[in-house]
């Protein structure tokens, strides 16, 4: 496995495929990441955005994730996406994601990084992943994305 830094046109097809497999995203959701895709291919660093992509020697990726600073603060850094395909999760690959975006993070002087997912039970595996990798729940806004589906936040400080 290795992780490349990037994003090509084919990728925005298997953002769809990824996020599609996993059964919890909405499609104006993972529509979304294809339009963060074709932001950062359209404008490059300028974005804002940094995408991360997991494959097998230059095959087809099996996982993604995309992160950036917060505007407006001083070394805090959102995780937008990670995501593997269901057929590649319990693998390790998302741990090695979540490392290598840690690790590039750190090299931008970065210092917190924030990410936010639902609360929904279905979204439970989700949330135990972050608090294993030593994130921890900074905060919850009920009903954030509807009611009886609340925004948590998770943090961590590297």
């Amino acid at each position: 496995m290795m992780i490349r830094r990037g994003i090509h046109p084919s990728d925005l097809a298997q953002i769809e495929i990824i996020l599609a497999s996993s059964g919890l995203f909405h499609d104006y959701e993972i529509a979304i990441a294809v339009e963060i895709g074709k932001e950062v291919l359209s404008k490059g660093e300028e974005s804002g955005y940094t995408f991360l992509f997991l494959e097998e020697k230059e095959n087809t990726p099996l996982g993604f994730a995309v992160f950036g600073p917060v505007p407006c603060t001083h070394k805090r850094f959102d995780l937008y996406w990670i995501g593997v395909h269901k057929m590649y999760q319990r693998k390790g690959y998302g741990k090695k994601l979540l490392k290598a975006c840690e690790s590039l993070i750190q090299e931008s002087e970065g210092e917190i990084i924030y990410i936010e997912t639902s609360s929904r039970k279905d979204y439970l595996p989700t949330q135990e992943f972050y608090l294993k990798n030593g994130y921890h729940l900074e905060t919850i806004i009920h009903d954030f994305y509807e009611d009886g589906d609340g925004k948590y936040i998770f943090s961590k400080r590297i």
